[in-house]
Order: C-alpha cells, then sequence, then structure tokens
C-alpha cells in the first residue's frame, strides 16, 4: 500500500469521525418526536398564560411582516450573512402551526429543530430559548394555536451559500450550542431565579448586549457586556458597566419605571430597545419587573471608569467649538437647556448622561440622524420626541455639537469626528 493511499485513507477515517461528531453533537439530548395530533389545551387560564409569555418573548415583533396578520410571520430579520425570514407562528396547517404538536413546538425551542427535522438558523433566539420551562412552551403553543390561521408562506432565507445550508448549521451547532436548562442557583431568591429566567430565557436580553464572535455566535465571556445589534447599527449597551447601561446603582423602582413606562428619573430609552419596551415589558406584572430589577442590580460591575477625552488627542479647533455651541443654541437649546439640565418627563438632560458620553458614540449619532423617541405605553401614552437632523446637518456640522455636548456641563468624552457620523450615515444604506 501506498503512503497516498494510507494518508487518503487516514483522511477518510478523520472526515467520517468528524462528521459523526458533529452529527452526535447535533442530537445530543433529543427525544424522538411523538404521533400525536396536534393539540393543545384549551382552558382559558393556560391560553391566557401562554399569551402573557409570548409577549415577554416579544414573539410578535419578529413574527408579524408590515402590516401583515399577527403572528403570521414573513418579517425578514437582516443579519451580517444575509437575511432570514421569521415563520408563521397561526395554525395554518399548511405552513403555519397546524400540524404540530407540543412536542414538536418543544424542540424548536430547547434544540432549535423544526417539526420536519430542519435545523434552524439562530437568528430565532433559540440560544437563549433552550433555557424556557417545558410548562411554559406548552401554553405558548396554546396560545399560538388559539389564534386565528393565517395562510402566509413562508418565504426562503436569503443567506450566504454556505451560511444557510444544513451542513454548515450542523457545524455551527456543534460548535457553538448546546441545549440548556432554566437558570437555578439554589443560593439565590425565588424573586431572583424568576428575574434571571425572565431576562436570561424568556426576554432573551443577551441576544442583543452581548458581543458575537465572527461567525455570530455569543460571547459567553462578554454576557450582557454590550453587543451590535446585527444589520441594525445600534450598540446595545453593556448591562455590566455603570457608564454603560448597568443598573446596580439604582433604585429597584427606577428600574421598574423605565422597563414599564420607557423613562425614569436616571434615564429613558430608544432604539431598538423602545420596542422591546412598547411591545414586551411594560405589559409585564409588577412582580416580574421587581423580579428583573432584581436580577439586573445584582449582576457583576465592571470597573466603573467615567469616559474621559484623551489628552493626546489634538483638541478641535475653536472655530469648531464655536460651531458646535452656536448649533447647540440653534437647534437644541429649547428643549435640553441652556445648560444641559433638560426638562423633566419631556427632555432628557444631556449633562452627566451615559447615553452622551459613553464611549460608543453610534447610539448618540443615530439618534440626531434619524431622532430620538420613546415608546408609547400605558403609563407615557404620549412621549416627547426628538426630530431628526438628517437633512439639517451634514456631518461637520453633526460631529461639532455632539463634541460640544459630550464637552461640556461637567462631561469631558472625546471628540466625535466627521469620520463618525460619516460611517453612521453610510450605514442606513447597506
Amino acid at each position: 500500500m501506498t503512503h497516498r493511499i494510507k494518508w487518503l485513507l487516514m483522511l477518510g477515517v478523520l472526515l467520517l469521525a468528524t462528521a459523526t461528531a458533529v452529527v452526535w453533537l447535533n442530537v445530543r439530548g433529543e427525544a424522538p418526536l411523538s404521533d400525536a395530533p396536534p393539540q393543545a389545551p384549551t382552558d382559558a387560564a393556560t391560553i391566557e398564560r401562554g399569551r402573557q409569555l409570548a409577549t415577554v418573548g416579544n414573539c410578535q415583533t419578529c413574527h408579524t411582516a408590515r402590516g401583515g396578520a399577527p403572528y403570521a410571520g414573513g418579517r425578514g430579520i437582516a443579519t451580517p450573512f444575509g437575511t432570514v425570514y421569521a415563520g408563521n407562528l397561526t395554525p395554518d396547517p399548511t405552513h403555519g402551526l397546524g400540524q404540530w404538536n407540543s412536542d414538536a413546538f418543544w424542540r424548536a425551542l430547547h434544540h432549535g429543530r423544526s417539526r420536519d427535522g430542519r435545523l434552524l438558523s439562530p437568528a430565532f433566539p433559540y440560544t437563549s430559548t433552550t433555557h424556557i420551562k417545558r410548562a411554559d412552551a406548552d401554553a405558548m403553543f396554546a396560545w399560538f394555536m388559539s389564534l386565528p390561521p393565517t395562510v402566509e408562506p413562508r418565504r426562503p432565507d436569503t443567506l450566504r451559500w454556505p451560511l444557510g445550508t444544513q451542513a454548515a448549521l450542523a457545524v455551527w451547532r456543534a460548535l457553538y450550542f448546546r441545549a440548556g436548562a432554566p437558570p437555578d442557583d439554589t443560593a439565590q431568591s425565588a424573586e431572583w431565579q424568576r428575574g434571571a429566567y425572565l431576562v436570561r430565557a424568556l426576554g432573551h436580553c443577551g441576544e442583543c448586549h452581548t458581543a458575537r464572535n465572527a461567525l455570530g455566535a455569543l460571547r459567553h465571556s462578554a454576557d450582557l457586556g454590550g453587543g451590535w445589534v446585527p444589520r441594525q447599527n445600534w450598540y446595545a449597551p453593556s448591562l455590566r458597566s455603570g457608564t454603560e447601561a448597568g443598573v446596580a446603582a439604582w433604585e429597584p423602582a427606577q428600574i421598574v419605571d423605565l422597563l414599564k413606562t420607557g423613562q425614569s428619573q436616571r434615564g429613558q430609552v430608544t432604539g431598538p430597545m423602545a420596542d422591546v419596551v412598547q411591545h414586551s415589558t411594560q405589559h409585564l406584572g409588577e412582580a416580574d419587573l421587581a423580579a428583573m430589577a432584581l436580577y439586573l442590580k445584582s449582576l457583576p460591575q465592571n470597573a466603573a471608569t467615567v469616559p474621559r477625552a484623551d489628552p493626546a488627542a489634538p483638541a478641535d479647533s475653536p472655530a469648531k467649538a464655536r460651531q458646535g455651541a452656536r448649533l447647540y443654541q440653534d437647534h437644541c437649546a429649547k428643549c435640553h437647556g441652556e445648560r444641559g439640565e433638560g426638562v423633566p418627563g419631556a427632555y432628557p438632560a444631556l449633562a452627566g448622561n451615559r447615553a452622551v458620553t459613553m464611549p460608543q458614540t453610534t447610539n448618540l449619532v443615530q439618534v440626531v440622524l434619524h431622532g430620538g423617541f420613546a415608546p408609547a405605553t400605558a403609563g407615557n401614552p404620549r412621549p416627547f420626541g426628538m426630530p431628526p437632523y438628517l437633512l439639517v446637518l451634514d456631518d461637520a456640522g453633526i460631529a461639532a455639537v455632539l463634541t460640544h455636548l459630550r464637552a461640556s456641563w461637567g462631561n469631558a468624552a472625546a471628540a466625535v469626528s466627521e469620520l463618525d457620523v460619516n460611517r453612521v450615515r453610510a450605514a442606513q444604506g447597506r
């Protein structure tokens, strides 16, 4: 036997072993699906509980196309690798869940595998929903099965080849996914565990607030430490940093107010988080909101450092400083105050505002370009908003005014450059 044949045999054995390992890693822990007919509990209490759970999970936002029937799917979820289209969760027998049973629904949430055995794209956040309790999954299935069936065919994904193939998904899952269990820390109170469950499983907050690697997998070493919202060009700030979105120093009532109404004495939400509050957290009960507040306050915090301008960085020219101050007076002072003090309950203060001084400035540029709008909630049904300046100010003007407010009234953050603004503006067209 020649050396070449030996090497080919060894390569064949290695490939076979690798393929076997990938297959095993993708099916471990899965039980065969039952042949039970598509049925779900029909009692009103279970269905209502399922509705509440689906609301906590904000399922409707992704699974409802603009102008489409609720939960009928069809909405495109943009990712760095292409677009994934959300499925139909109504009980339509051809295009929805009409032929599913509760075991198949549980498998999709817990293992990321569809009823037909197809591996699901992790754009569906099964890396978080794997931690949902079986009883809660059954209640959610009961709620979806109670909806009017909607004939809405599933649109095929447009992921770049080979990333959307089943083989590629199998390898990705073998590397980065393992089915989990609900958070369980017996050293913590039942309220803390409830909060952890809402944040990590149902609310899947880590899907945005955690950094990802080049293949789109969550970096567990950066758990809730801040991450980019894929293709939306927003940064979900760290929940472990007091200079970003950490709330360890907040009063619990302030956290509850923020999640319930979109604003509190310590800040307000905008961008993608405004959608979360509007469609999800504002509908939670007080006990669940308090549990989330308790858990979020308990997160270990990174060393708090006040962002400062680099003393070695070149100073802005006097002309740019004057331009920034003038633009602030012309466009901002009427609402935010002469000294950035804001108006409580209406316009946020800019002085000492960590959204202003945060090292990552993309969100700040987004708000100036496209406007800043708090969510409409029962506790704040007519929120004040900020108009967009996309067509009013050029990149130099936006950079000048943002640099002004990041360096005024006790703020001492680094300057914003024209390039910083241009990158955000240009990204909207991609």
